[in-house]
């Protein structure tokens, strides 16, 4: 019989949890936060935009009517960052 360490294995889940960003922060324990709107990555947008169908399929950087979710107050302080979407 193998001994499995269970341990390890956590400690790899965890690492590509992290790695994949699928390991989030309820908004409840981030305090409030709002939608910037352009700023995101392409692919890394939180939801739906008119040009793509889900969150992390946005075509291209700083696409106007796709946003991120990010702490409150900070959006209209980042370049690009907008309260709304543009077009």
């Amino acid at each position: 019989m193998k001994y499995i360490d269970t341990k390890s294995i956590l400690l790899a889940a965890a690492a590509v949890s992290v790695a994949a960003g699928t390991i989030a922060v309820p908004a409840s324990a981030a305090g409030k936060s709002e939608k910037c709107y352009g700023v995101a990555k392409a692919g890394k947008n939180d939801c739906a935009t008119g040009t793509s169908s889900c969150a992390g399929t946005s075509k291209v950087n700083n696409q106007k009517d796709a946003f991120v979710l990010v702490p409150a107050g900070l959006c209209t302080k980042l370049t690009r960052g907008a309260l709304k979407p543009s077009r």
